[in-house]
């Protein structure tokens, strides 16, 4: 009799996925809260072109926000590299110049699962016959260190940024293409972001298997007290005569 086959239902997202996540969250949720604030401090003012100057601001937020969320990115990559080298080369000279103390702490993590002395004695044995494969193991068990993927800084940086100025976009929509009066283009900024932000915070729980629903709200929750903190600041501060 034929088995079913069993398919593993584990969440095993790449760092790919959680670029874009970094990305898209600050990307919907900062360029929406300051097109708010902005809307809030000019709306009543007499400027001649107030969407002109709310989608100059947002535009040149989104430029700046994705350039340092990319280099830090690009940084925060290059940083787990060069720890992740740094550590690997420390291992390598233990297990070369201190031997005993290494098969101490392999013998203590896999005691550690529950495996006797009688178990652990071979599989320290067969470590010991490659040591480089012993380096690994130590890498992940001891330190939990994984390997970065190789130009993992660059291409953090390129989807963080990318993801920014996707989720960006959105709110500023309604300001650049409609000519909308600035307080009703604002309620349509808040209509698409908070269904961007949702439909966002849905997929992200789904792929995470933490729950669309639940992750949907939160998502939603954050970028609109953003949005409203920085309206209602905006709007209580006297504008300049």
């Amino acid at each position: 009799m034929q088995q079913p086959v069993h398919v593993e239902g584990h969440f095993t997202g790449s760092a790919w996925v959680r670029d874009v996540v970094i990305g898209m969250s600050d990307g919907l949720t900062v360029p929406f809260a300051l097109a708010a604030g902005m809307t809030g401090a000019v709306a009543e003012s007499a400027l001649p072109h107030p969407h002109h100057i709310i989608l100059a601001a947002g535009l040149a937020e989104i430029a700046a926000g994705s350039i340092a969320m990319g280099l830090g990115g690009y940084l925060a990559a290059r940083g787990e590299a060069e720890h992740y080298a740094s550590e690997r080369r420390r291992e390598q000279w233990e297990v070369k110049e201190k031997p005993g103390a290494e098969i101490a702490e392999t013998e203590e993590i896999l005691e550690g699962y529950g495996l006797t002395d009688t178990e652990v004695k071979p599989i320290v044995a067969a470590l010991q016959r490659r040591p480089e494969q012993w380096v690994d193991w130590m890498m992940r068990f001891e330190l939990g260190l994984e390997k970065p993927e190789a130009g993992r800084a660059r291409a953090s940086a390129l989807t963080i940024a990318a993801s920014y100025i996707a989720g960006g976009i959105i709110p500023l929509a309604p300001y650049a293409f409609t000519r909308l009066p600035i307080t009703t283009a604002l309620l349509v900024s808040v209509a698409v972001t908070a269904a961007a932000l949702a439909v966002f915070g849905a997929i992200k729980g789904r792929v995470s298997q933490t729950g669309a629903g639940r992750s949907a709200w939160q998502t939603l929750l954050i970028g609109g007290l953003a949005a409203a903190a920085a309206f209602v600041l905006a709007r209580a501060i006297p504008a300049g005569k």
